[in-house]
């Protein structure tokens, strides 16, 4: 049940899926609304609310899965929200994009592509080449999901993907000003911008919403986010400390292994250095290219399909297990 699942759900997730109903963003921004809410708000600021905030969906839909308990809704159930943990629209797109300018020789627009999605996922290191940045996307929307999801089903996976979403700094974007200037734009008739017209529209825009009061919403979201991107981004180090280090052996066994498994190794008790530079090092190492290569779309396009083959490894690995009768 688990390789099958994973299977239709990658199958799906390459041919089918693209609008934003199957990006966990979307579901994260209600429930981030919702805890910047009285009485709900000193919850979200306490160290177990949050904990509760961040578990809430994977218990919910655990206990779901255990009152139905058949198999059909199971891997139906199962497969649609793997696909929502390993969707991935937004940064499939912004490669393509970076694949284009790369190859209508459009340098400043493949780096502006490629800082962006940085920004997206809170890199800073500026060491990391265009193709270690596109492996660790990879991993952390694939590999990691998918390996939460061996070990722990269902709950696993959602509960990794919400960590995941809460680290990223993209994800408070999505519910502070960007919501509000929405909604004022729907609610307001379009006028022409006559010299009478301008007083009374702003006048009416200051009655029906008070600046203290946008003002203090603003700031109350900025200090969640704050909190929840830093609870978030500690716990996601461990989360994914050890997955880091079964898909960095997989790196070494799908790439060139001598190398790989020397920086696999020395990084192998190492509990300080961050999941980003071991895996990334890793990645490195096992795709060995000449350095004018380096953030050319040839080296993002090698160590995109390394990463690619680095999934089909563990599929593969799931497989032998299942058969084996080590895993359902």
């Amino acid at each position: 049940m688990t390789l099958i699942s994973m299977l239709i759900a990658l199958i799906i997730e390459r041919l089918a899926v693209r609008s934003n109903g199957w990006q966990l963003s979307t579901y994260m921004r209600p429930l981030l609304q919702l805890s910047s809410k009285a009485p709900l708000l000193g919850l979200s600021r306490h160290p177990y609310g949050v904990l509760l905030w961040w578990l809430l969906p994977a218990i919910v839909l655990q206990l779901g899965l255990i009152a139905v308990n058949f198999w059909l809704f199971d891997l139906i159930a199962s497969t649609v929200v793997l696909l929502v943990c390993i969707g991935s629209w937004h940064y499939r797109k912004s490669y393509k994009q970076y694949l284009n300018a790369a190859g209508r020789q459009d340098n400043e627009a493949a780096f502006l592509t490629m800082q962006q999605m940085a920004n997206d996922q809170g890199i800073n290191n500026q060491e990391l080449t265009h193709g270690q940045q596109l492996v660790w996307i990879n991993f952390k929307y694939y590999a990691a999901v998918l390996f939460w999801y061996t070990l722990l089903g269902a709950f696993g996976a959602v509960a990794y993907a919400c960590l995941r979403q809460l680290a990223e700094p993209n994800t408070y974007s999505l519910h502070t000003g960007t919501d509000q200037v929405d909604v004022v734009r729907e609610e307001e008739p379009e006028v022409e911008l006559h010299a009478e017209s301008i007083e009374p529209r702003a006048a009416k825009a200051t009655t029906e919403i008070p600046s203290d009061e946008i003002v203090a919403d603003d700031i109350v979201a900025d200090e969640l986010a704050h909190y929840w991107q830093g609870f978030a981004t500690d716990l996601c180090h461990w989360a994914e400390w050890l997955p880091i280090r079964i898909f960095g052996l997989g790196l070494a066994l799908v790439g060139h292994f001598s190398r790989a498994s020397g920086v696999l190794l020395s990084y192998l008790g190492d509990t300080k250095t961050s999941g980003l530079q071991v895996y990334t090092d890793i990645a490195r190492a096992a795709e060995p290219l000449p350095e004018e290569a380096l953030n050319c779309s040839d080296e993002s396009c090698s160590l995109v399909q390394l990463a690619k083959r680095n999934v089909l490894f563990f599929l593969a690995l799931v497989a032998v297990l299942t058969l084996g009768g080590w895993l359902s």
